[in-house]
């Protein structure tokens, strides 16, 4: 096998390949493979003529549209290790992204340069970027051990950490996430995208382009010009995790759409509920799998059928099996002791595989490389099943220690979103002196009448698991990927409220 990559060669076959194609579609119009080459090489060449060694980070701050899906791939094809930085963070978490990563250059919009001149970072502006034409050999050839991008892990349970992934590794990644897509995309395909292209809607935008597929991305979640979409029957698959599904099926309640082939939908645990209710809507098309940063997709599949299988077998008691490893995948469950769980034992989920990452960057930007054949070390809880499958319980470090207990926060988040019928719920703890913890859940935008709901659910669950208090949020506290931050939550209820410490624990608001 060849220790060397040119991904301007293998863009410039696809341009020769599928070049008057329609690549990428934004609500401004269409581009075509031959146009996206043209645009992304002349980044790329601009890139490469500003000195900028391979693997050196250069950052995109673009937000989703056909211009986000050319500067990520003149980046890639000048060598240089992608940033994609995500549009929705604050301007606090890019400067901790920029110092953390040392990037010094940046592509971005007028509009935005400004912001990045102040972190001391050159700023490549799109809107000067033009066209060049370009072939085989118009690019330098990287090596198997460069970096080839750099991703943030979420931050939910502390700063987050650079994530480095090579050139091998990101070849692989490509290679696996094409290999395991339930539908081969041809001329007539079409996949519809509405998260941040830094994140997972980028991943797959590469699989359908690479086979000559159409993307049609979108810049958030507008459920008028999704329901628009779908009703047209112009798009043959979507990507949409557990809380873009959510508002596309509130939007849609009551309607049937069974235009998809497939959703694809990851990143957070499915509720039984949601899974219904998505039914309903779209039929059984759901593909579930499991992602990080640090092991990009796919690490476990479960194909549509199998997750309608699991979803009717577990009915609303149904826990986040995520399916099986993928190929090259090893999945290992470490128990709190250090050995190896058994199947049906909870312990921490470790990953090996070939399209994990190679190291991280941790505060001060210091580069840890990952041990060679070693295992990632989630931080996630789960159990591999007796068939062989995964099945997610939750964080470590939102592990709940309550009366000499470990309470896993899914164990209640499931059965009192069931009870819900719908709806957003996070469970926690809060420091306690007479409990350790006490276990406090709190649902978002309820419905009057929630609390009565939810009696039967909390009454049914063992006594140390029930929570002590229940609170309702307008919103709850996310992060740039959407995720609900269990720590932030936490974090507001200790602001805005007063433990009454003792057997019987409550919680009551604060004096102003």
């Amino acid at each position: 096998m060849p220790d060397t990559f040119c991904y301007g060669n293998e863009f410039a076959t696809l341009v020769q390949r599928f070049g008057d194609r329609i690549a990428v579609e934004d609500v401004t119009g269409t581009i075509t493979y031959r146009a996206l080459g043209t645009k992304a090489a002349a980044l790329g060449l601009a890139v490469t003529q500003a000195g900028i060694a391979h693997g050196q980070p250069v950052a995109s701050f673009v937000r989703n549209g056909i211009p986000a899906v050319w500067t990520s791939i003149g980046i890639v094809m000048s060598g240089a290790a992608e940033v994609a930085l995500n549009p929705g963070l604050s301007e606090a978490d890019l400067r901790y992204c920029v110092e953390l990563a040392g990037i010094r250059h940046v592509v971005t919009t007028r509009a935005q340069a400004g912001l990045f001149e102040t972190l001391g970072a050159r700023v490549h502006c799109i809107e000067e970027i033009g066209t060049a034409a370009f072939g085989l050999g118009s690019f330098p050839r990287a090596r198997r051990e460069d970096w080839a991008r750099i991703g943030f892990t979420s931050g939910t349970t502390g700063p987050p950490k650079g994530i480095v992934t090579n050139q091998g590794g990101r070849f692989a990644a490509n290679l696996l996430q094409r290999a395991a897509m339930p539908h081969k995309p041809g001329r007539k395909s079409r996949l519809l995208l509405m998260t941040p292209f830094s994140h997972g809607a980028g991943l797959l935008t590469y699989a359908y382009l690479d086979l000559g597929g159409a993307v049609t991305l979108l810049d958030g979640v507008d459920t008028d010009l999704v329901l628009g979409i779908l009703e047209r029957g112009e798009a043959d698959e979507m990507f949409a995790p557990p809380t873009v599904l959510a508002k596309i099926v509130a939007a849609a309640e009551g309607r049937r759409l069974p235009g998809l082939k497939t959703i694809y939908c990851g990143t957070a645990t499915l509720s039984p509920t949601l899974y219904a209710r998505a039914r309903a809507i779209f039929g059984p098309v759901i593909r579930v799998t499991y992602g990080k940063t640090e092991v990009v997709n796919p690490i476990t599949v479960l194909e549509p059928p199998e997750t309608d299988a699991w979803y009717a077998e577990g009915g609303t008691d149904a826990d986040a099996c995520v399916g099986w490893p993928a190929t090259g995948v090893e999945v290992v469950i470490r128990t709190d002791d250090d050995r190896q769980a058994a199947p049906g034992d909870v312990g921490e989920i470790l990953l090996r595989g070939h399209q994990m990452m190679a190291g991280t960057i941790t505060t001060g930007g210091r580069y840890e490389p990952l041990p060679p054949d070693g295992f990632h070390e989630t931080g996630d809880l789960g159990y591999l099943d007796t068939q062989g499958r995964l099945h997610l319980s939750g964080r470590s470090a939102n592990m709940i220690k309550t009366g000499g207990y470990k309470v896993a926060p899914e164990e209640i988040e499931r059965p009192l979103a069931a009870a819900l019928g719908g709806g957003e719920i996070v469970a926690f703890g809060v420091p306690s002196e007479y409990w350790g913890e006490v276990i406090v859940a709190v649902a978002e935008r309820p419905q009057p009448g929630w609390e009565a709901k939810l009696a039967g659910a909390v009454a049914a669950m063992t006594s140390y698991k029930r929570p002590r208090a229940l609170l309702a949020f307008e919103d709850l506290p996310r992060n740039a990927m959407l995720k609900v931050s269990h720590n932030a939550a936490r974090q507001h209820v200790l602001a805005t409220h007063e433990l009454i410490d003792g057997p019987h624990p409550r919680l009551v608001p604060r004096t102003p």
